[in-house]
């Protein structure tokens, strides 16, 4: 046991997620603290903030309002129960959330994460399938490369197969579409991919396959982001709505990476035309200064569920630290500063100089596409021969001790900068990858 006045500061307890503990461990990269564009890295230096922390920190770290909105609010109301009970910060929250959510979808449920975001937008879907007497429709689709967070439903829908080979056969009834990424016909695409439309008409398969009425809903990312910045294709997402009205399946869009200005609106939703029957959200709702997540439910699945059921609880579901007073304290701060400095307009005023910086790389060493959307850079590699993620990997560590924060999955570079970034910042970060690219084998 540790004695009272002892520091523990051992790296061996913490299992780190998603990471190579035994490499991390061998060779630590810290950070000891976060302002505006910048982490400060424990070894002293300046890290340029590639990634918006991981797709999260949207209106730049340390961010006064924010801070404070937690620290009243820890002194005030520590915790409240939001079972049977309520506190006035949760439903501010969930109101100010609405109103920026596409029209009609304005009941909001409150969760932790992205993950239970997607879990939670899953079992709602079940729910209302059975409240409106399709009982039968218990399938749901996923689609192939699809990232959904790391929850059983979430990994079942999902489509990284490295994130589900460890766990067995997952949930039933589940089955998946097609990806999108086509580099024969997309490579180097500025925006939304011109090929690939027709990808969408995959769901008519599984409803040939399994049957319009054993499935409630489809899972997607507008813009796949944790796979490697898949963007949909002109018309794509148009197809899926319609399909998806055809068959009467819900269409759920999971917009935990894409909300809250990333590509220049709200939602994706929004900047992209086409409106899910529900959203998933996290990430940027509190940039992250607090974990919380939510789920923007259409009106009508909302009350469909609500007006069926027998008097008393109508959906067994929930979380104790759903609407967590410094959660929402945090959000209702972080929405004031995303209107008050215009920050989801960044994104499309930024899109044309940023498009242009990650697209200069497209002759550096080992590039073999570059793509783009708003404030999203995706710039993919060649993989090494026989080991593959390692180039990526080793350009990320000569990244960040060069001062620059970047994400690699697979052999792909995604950047997602905070929404505050400025034009200098945008080159400082080609201006390193082109440095270091060339030195990487």
């Amino acid at each position: 046991m540790t004695e009272p006045n002892e520091l523990p500061n051992d790296l061996a307890p913490f299992w780190m997620p998603f990471t190579d503990n035994r490499f991390f461990k061998e060779h630590p990269r810290m950070f000891v603290a976060a302002k505006d564009m910048h982490y400060t890295a424990s070894a002293g230096h300046q890290v340029l903030d590639g990634t918006g922390g991981l797709w999260c920190v949207n209106a730049g770290h340390g961010r006064e309002a924010i801070v404070e909105a937690i620290r009243h609010t820890a002194g005030q109301l520590d915790f409240a129960p939001t079972f049977q009970l309520g506190h006035p910060l949760a439903f501010e929250a969930a109101s100010r959330l609405s109103l920026l959510m596409p029209e009609g979808l304005d009941r909001i449920f409150f969760t932790n994460s992205g993950s239970e975001s997607v879990d939670s937008a899953l079992k709602i879907a079940l729910a209302y399938q059975k409240a409106r007497g399709q009982g039968t429709r218990t399938r749901l689709i996923g689609r192939e490369r699809g990232y959904h967070g790391t929850g059983f439903g979430g990994i079942s829908v999902g489509g990284i197969v490295g994130n589900r080979r460890q766990f067995g056969t997952l949930l039933t009834g589940v089955d998946h579409l097609r990806h999108t990424h086509d580099p024969a016909r997309n490579s180097y695409s500025r925006g939304q991919p011109q090929h690939g439309a027709e990808l969408a008409d995959d769901l008519e398969r599984l409803v040939a396959l399994h049957g319009a009425e054993t499935i409630a809903a489809v899972i997607v990312e507008p813009v796949a982001g944790s796979t490697g910045v898949l963007i949909p294709p002109v018309g794509y997402l148009e197809r899926l709505r319609q399909i998806c009205d055809r068959h009467d399946i819900l269409l759920i869009f999971d917009e935990v990476i894409t909300g809250f200005g990333r590509i220049g609106c709200a939602t994706a939703a929004e900047r992209l035309g086409v409106t899910p029957d529900i959203i998933t959200l996290a990430k940027g709702l509190t940039n992250a200064a607090v974990p919380m997540g939510a789920v923007a439910v259409r009106r009508e699945v909302h009350d469909t569920i609500l007006n069926s059921a027998a008097p008393g609880i109508e959906l067994f579901h929930g979380y104790t630290y759903s609407g967590h007073p410094l959660a929402a304290a945090a959000a209702i701060a972080t929405l004031g500063i995303y209107q008050s400095e215009g920050l989801f307009q960044r994104a499309v005023e930024l899109e044309e100089y940023w498009a242009d910086a990650i697209h200069s790389l497209r002759d550096a060493r080992h590039v073999i596409d570059c793509r783009n959307i708003g404030l999203i850079g995706g710039i993919e590699l060649e993989p090494r021969p026989s080991a593959p993620t390692k180039r990526a990997m080793e350009v990320f560590h000569r990244a960040f001790d060069s001062g620059l924060l970047i994400r690699v999955t697979g052999d792909i570079i995604a950047l997602s900068p905070p929404l505050i970034i400025e034009k200098p910042q945008i080159d400082e970060i080609v201006e390193k990858l082109a440095a270091i690219l060339p030195t990487v084998e």
